[in-house]
């Protein structure tokens, strides 16, 4: 498996919302009649694999699951961490956040200013329709049908609806049809009166553009809203790209603003159906349904007939489109349902079924919600697989469509607010609530931190922050230490000899200048497969080896993965596995040993490059977390802490949970064993700790704040400071230079105009680009003690970015994050185990 597979990100789940409880009396009665349309709905699921239960089918309903309004409520606002206020508890920042060092830079964001909104109260209501309506399409119409009784100007989500002016009693009654002379009771409570300052209203204008973005005939899927009628085709990869765009409208520093930014959903051609049926073809009917179960669970589907996305969670062997389900009070097949309320004929009626498990909280003890149950002859494969990924041909024909320069960005930004303003449909709506959007990108200056100065052995050099790395200036320098490697095993296949030879020469000459004093390896060659790999190394490893390099003859993961299990918890000892096309071009032989020199000696415990770090005593730590679907969806939580003032030594420690147990009891432990190594590696404990907390999803800042802050003072008495690390952003920023649009410099900072006046937050565009627009990095400090101001946390921070020694280069985020991620993602894809504590003190994860 390749390093650039392993350092992929994690995907998230998203939830589905769907209907309402009920409450009661009326004040009035009429009747109306409609059409089905769409279901409701929104989000990939995730969920361990299980067998199908006799309940869950009578409990579903093809997709549609019931949740209760607070949970969709509560969802939508944790989707931005509101009402979190950290910022007030910091005495050194209540007046100001900002920092002054550095040059000014003009910059401008892909925000836009509400330059007016309404100042009348809010009446915010809750509508429960009986019977349940699966479809929000019907259920609007059904409701906006009476537009006497709810005026004109009127917002409704599904659940929710807003109104300017207030009914006339508490509680209203109504009674509608469908087409189908099915009799349909709604009823509408009033639940809250929102002042113009009520955070709740930010809910509603983001629920009022959504129906902006509707009226330009764009469609949600997820959380985004994206144009089919535009499609970009790759018709020689079979691939089609939707255009979209995300939103966000909250509370900025000094106003309220709409963030948007340019999105695109890969689709590709084929059926779920289609890939199941090729599938069977290639390997046989005996192994397809391993093999297929294999492929598809995990993947992320599109239903076009209600452009919702679902996560592929498991296959219902067992079930075809000719099983029923409970739908109110009759049982229903999944072939006559899709044909009455879509008007879709299933043509393969032995078709398995695919299951979508639905992760709901609701109320403690309640039964967990039912999983949906779809159509693989609906299902649209989404994204990319990883052979597509490794596909160079794939990828550049995509970034041609999805790699916006920022001059095309902007672009595309303005042309899409601009569309808003001159569709009349759109503004009316906006001016019926008294709403207004600014015509231009937000202008706002950041700062350009110092370049910092890279010290290596007894050398110092400057780096141009604009190139790829710093590869060409550390040349012929050696690193700062390096222990000697004089017992090591180098593996490899018959076929794969000259390649390890080649690689064995080409390292005996990139060490010297590099100060790595590398001994001839024992040489050990393997039989091409994995069973004979593994006998070999338990063969030839033994207590006293240094470091273990394998030559795999392609990258095929179940190898990489039996070799680092065995080598991080049975016979502990770092390892570098390369596959041999990456050393079969000569051309690039010297670089990718130097790369790999330095991987050894890193592993080892060598240190090869600092930057100067003024503070004494302190320790700096990462942590990130990881979910382990292969091993039950565990959780993985990775720990890594500096051990010595140069921050080129770091402990590291993982921590497996059951599903369901809190990632930071473990990771409080953890934190105490860093400590101990810090006071035996110095002497004395650190006198400050700053923790960089990454993988913190949206929603998630609650916990971080209320349970991990509080258990990590628990631990530990010196000065703390505990910063959440995001880099899922919709925000960018571009710099203007010469009339020319263009990213801005690495080392760029914004804290101030689209920072949150709650909290104590800034952004670093640490890291420069070669194709696209580079996207920054979000710090927010929810605890300091430790009093440092604005400018030395955001420096220090940046100076972390140039500390990661997988890559001659800055990195978008500090390197323990990076180091924390590497580890956790290891565990969980190779050898969902926690590796062995004689490792602890090396990075042998890279």
């Amino acid at each position: 498996m390749t390093g650039r597979a392993r350092a992929r990100s994690r995907g998230r789940a998203r939830g589905q919302e769907t209907a309402t409880p009920g409450v009661t009396q009326e004040s009035v009665v009429s009747t109306a009649s409609f059409a089905e349309g769409d279901l409701l709905g929104r989000g990939r699921q995730k969920g361990p694999p299980g067998p199908v239960k006799t309940e869950d089918v009578s409990q579903i309903s093809a997709g549609f699951h019931q949740v209760k309004l607070g949970d969709r409520g509560r969802s939508r606002r944790d989707f931005h961490d509101e009402g979190i206020h950290t910022r007030q508890a910091m005495e050194h920042v209540k007046t100001s956040k900002s920092g002054n060092s550095g040059q000014s830079i003009p910059l401008r964001a892909n925000f836009f200013r509400i330059v007016s909104r309404p100042q009348w109260v809010l009446y915010q209501y809750h509508v429960d329709y009986q019977p349940m309506m699966e479809s929000r399409r019907l259920r609007s119409a059904l409701l906006f049908h009476h537009g006497d009784s709810l005026g004109s100007a009127r917002s409704f989500d599904g659940a929710l609806l807003f109104l300017p002016h207030k009914l006339p009693s508490k509680e209203t009654l109504l009674h509608s049809e469908t087409r189908h002379g099915e009799k349909v009771q709604i009823k509408i409570t009033l639940t809250n009166e929102l002042p113009p300052t009520s955070p709740v209203c930010l809910q509603f204008y983001n629920i009022l553009f959504r129906r902006i973005l509707r009226i330009l005939d764009m469609q949600q899927i997820g959380r985004h809203y994206y144009n089919p009628n535009d499609p970009l085709c790759i018709p020689q990869h079979r691939l089609t790209i939707w255009p979209g765009f995300t939103s966000t409208i909250l509370q900025y520093e000094s106003s309220i603003m709409l963030c948007t930014d340019v999105s695109h959903k890969v689709l590709r051609s084929e059926t779920v159906l289609d890939f199941m049926v090729g599938l069977r073809q290639q390997c046989g009917p005996q192994r397809f349904p391993e093999i297929c179960a294999k492929e598809l669970i995990g993947l992320v589907v599109l239903t076009k007939y209600n452009n919702k996305t679902y996560r592929i969670d498991d296959i219902a062997w067992d079930h075809t489109p000719n099983n029923t389900f409970k739908r109110g009070d009759t049982d229903v097949s999944f072939k006559d349902y899709y044909k009455t309320q879509y008007a879709l004929e299933i043509t393969d009626g032995r078709q398995v079924l695919l299951i979508s498990r639905v992760k709901r909280q609701g109320v403690p003890g309640a039964a967990p919600p039912s999983p949906a149950f779809l159509i693989p002859e609906f299902c649209y494969l989404t994204g990319l697989t990883d052979k597509m990924r490794s596909d160079f041909n794939i990828m550049k024909d995509l970034a041609t469509h999805t790699r916006l320069s920022p001059d095309k960005r902007e672009g595309r930004l303005d042309r899409f607010v601009n569309s808003i303003h001159k569709n009349e449909e759109a503004q009316k709506e906006l001016t019926t609530w008294g709403l207004n959007f600014d015509k231009e990108l937000l202008n706002l200056n950041g700062r350009i931190l110092p370049a910092e100065k890279m010290i290596q052995g007894s050398r110092t050099y400057d780096y141009n922050p604009w190139q790829a790395d710093w590869s060409k200036e550390m040349r012929g320098l050696p690193v700062i230490s390096a222990p000697p490697l004089e017992n090591w095993v180098m593996f490899y296949t018959h076929r794969n000899v000259s390649d390890a030879q080649n690689l064995l020469q080409t390292l005996n000459r990139v060490s010297g200048p590099l100060g790595i004093r590398m001994q001839k390896p024992v040489m050990v060659e393997y039989e091409d497969y994995q069973e004979s790999l593994l006998r070999a190394l338990q063969q030839n490893v033994g207590p006293h080896t240094q470091m273990v390099v394998v030559v795999l003859p392609s990258n095929r993961k179940d190898k990489y993965d039996s070799v680092k299990k065995y080598l991080c918890v049975d016979c502990p000892t770092p390892s570098q596995c390369v596959v041999s096309r990456t050393l079969s071009r000569p051309q690039a032989l010297m670089t990718v040993a130097t790369k790999i020199a330095l991987q050894i000696a890193c592993k080892m415990g060598g240190e090869l490059w600092t930057v100067e770090i003024p503070l004494k005593q302190l320790m700096i730590v990462g942590i990130d977390c990881y979910h382990d679907i292969v091993a039950g969806k565990r959780s993985i939580g990775a720990l890594v802490a500096s051990l010595n003032h140069g921050m080129s030594r770091w402990f590291s420690r993982c921590v497996l949970q059951d599903k369901g147990q809190e990632i930071m009891d473990g990771l409080k432990m953890a934190l105490v064993g860093a400590l101990k190594h810090y006071l035996k590696f110095n002497g004395v404990l650190p006198s400050r700790i700053i923790v960089y907390r990454d993988g913190v999803g949206d929603g998630m800042l609650q916990g971080v704040v209320s349970y991990e802050v509080p258990q990590i003072i628990e631990s530990i008495k010196p000065k703390l400071t505990v910063v959440v690390v995001k880099k899922r952003l919709s925000c960018r920023f571009f710099a203007h230079v010469d009339g020319k649009v263009s990213n801005p410099p690495p080392g760029t900072v914004i804290d101030t105009d689209v920072t949150r006046p709650e909290w104590y937050d800034f952004y670093i565009v640490s890291q420069a680009v070669r194709v696209g627009s580079v996207s920054p990095t979000h710090y927010n400090v929810v605890y300091d003690t430790s009093g440092l101001k604005p400018d030395h946390m955001q420096r220090l921070t940046y100076k972390l970015c140039h500390m990661y020694y997988n890559w001659q280069g800055i990195i978008r985020v500090p390197a323990p994050c990076q180091y924390a991620h590497k580890l956790a993602f290891l565990v969980g894809q190779s050898i969902h185990k926690e590796p062995s504590t004689e490792l602890e003190n090396f990075l042998f994860y890279l």
